[in-house]
């Protein structure tokens, strides 16, 4: 069975083609600058890079123009379009429905309903949802949603302390985002320590950063809560927020509340406390030169993480692993030493040279270690696949 992962932004796409009966990766590939008046195609196979331009005014012929990138040529991956059984979306937030489900149009009505809550990503992937239902019904749409992973949290820990009706009646809690990386992320732990009762802490730590306390390869608590701002802050969004600041902040800078609203999506996190970038290699930078507020954005984050690890130590009495995963999590080799300092007291012991030379998926704790301390890249996309092949299989 045949499955293309999509990855939407407003415009693009990007794609990964599995074979899953032997869970491989054919081919991935993408359009970037849909509806400019010229749209940069590739196409990677077998460390290949195949690069051009074409006109692709949307996203359903970005789709038609990768399927034909993958039947074309001596050696074609595909011998037919029709060979992809279905397109697999890491979804983001589709409020009272989650997990996985064909794409229907109540599927995208309640996914712009809860827009608000994740302007920065349901807007495109409904807007390009739509397309390619219009344009390509022959092919299946599946939505795997990231909060799908975190149905298993406990109500004590996913509930406000707030009326208890704004639960039931418009759904405002801890619905929590990441699931297929934190999903992959136990799985791959199960493996590696060959174990299936884990209690397991991983970080997703990039652009967008969360962390999750995880049991026997479930979710029972993360950071992240109602929205994909909140928790660990990120880049550029705000992380958790008092929201009695809010009537503040409009007073006295006369700012409306949508915008003030974009200001902690957009204008925050590590750039807002910053002033300089988003980006954790430009404040290493930075902080090397002397820029205190750069250093200072970095000790915040840093702080964060370690806030969160200790919350679901002891949620989980204990872990038997604490996982790197992410942008950051992966090649932030000062970023892990700073979260594992000083934390020997809670059998937890970084391999401060194994820590400096990590390539790929490798264990960076001690031998003494009681908790075992890995860096392992995530595969959202094989996740999605593995959800959405199970899905055609029912």
């Amino acid at each position: 069975m045949k499955l293309l992962v999509a990855n939407l932004g407003s415009t693009s796409f990007k794609y990964r083609l599995f074979d899953m009966d032997h869970e491989s990766q054919l081919a991935q590939g993408g359009v970037e600058r849909i509806g400019a008046d010229q749209s940069d195609c590739f196409l990677l196979v077998n460390g290949k890079k195949t690069e051009m331009t074409h006109t692709v005014p949307n996203h359903a012929t970005a789709v038609k123009l990768c399927l034909e990138q993958l039947t074309e040529g001596d050696q074609p991956i595909l011998q037919d379009a029709s060979e992809v059984k279905a397109i697999g979306f890491k979804a983001v937030h589709g409020g009272k429905i989650s997990g996985v489900v064909r794409v229907t149009e109540e599927v995208l009505q309640e996914m712009d309903r809860v827009s608000p809550v994740a302007p920065a990503h349901n807007p495109p992937y409904i807007a390009a949802m739509r397309q390619l239902s219009e344009n390509l019904p022959e092919i299946p749409l599946i939505a795997a949603f990231e909060t799908g992973y975190h149905a298993t949290i406990p109500l004590k820990n996913r509930l406000y302390a707030a009326p208890r009706e704004w639960d039931t009646k418009f759904g405002i809690r801890k619905w929590g985002f990441h699931g297929a990386s934190h999903r992959y992320l136990n799985q791959r732990a199960q493996e590696l320590l060959n174990r299936n009762d884990l209690k397991v802490i991983t970080c997703h730590l990039g652009g967008s950063s969360s962390v999750c306390a995880s049991f026997q390869g479930e979710s029972i608590a993360t950071s992240m809560g109602m929205s994909p701002q909140t928790g660990l802050f990120h880049n550029n969004r705000c992380g958790d927020f008092d929201p009695f600041a809010l009537p503040v902040l409009m007073k006295g800078t006369g700012c409306s509340l949508d915008e003030i609203l974009n200001q902690l999506a957009t204008k925050s996190g590590l750039l807002g406390l910053s002033q300089v970038s988003g980006d954790v290699r430009d404040l290493e930078q930075a902080a090397a030169e002397g820029n205190d507020e750069a250093q200072l954005a970095l000790d915040a984050f840093i702080t964060s993480v370690r806030h969160f690890i200790g919350a679901y130590l002891v949620e989980l009495g204990g872990a038997d692993a604490l996982i790197f995963s992410g942008g950051i999590g992966e090649k932030g080799t000062n970023i892990r030493s700073s979260i594992c300092n000083d934390l020997n007291f809670l059998g937890i012991e970084l391999d401060s040279v194994l820590n400096s030379n990590v390539s790929g998926e490798m264990q960076i704790s001690t031998s003494t270690s009681k908790t075992a301390i890995w860096v392992i890249p995530t595969n959202e996309e094989l996740v999605v696949a593995r959800q959405a092949k199970n899905l055609l299989e029912e």
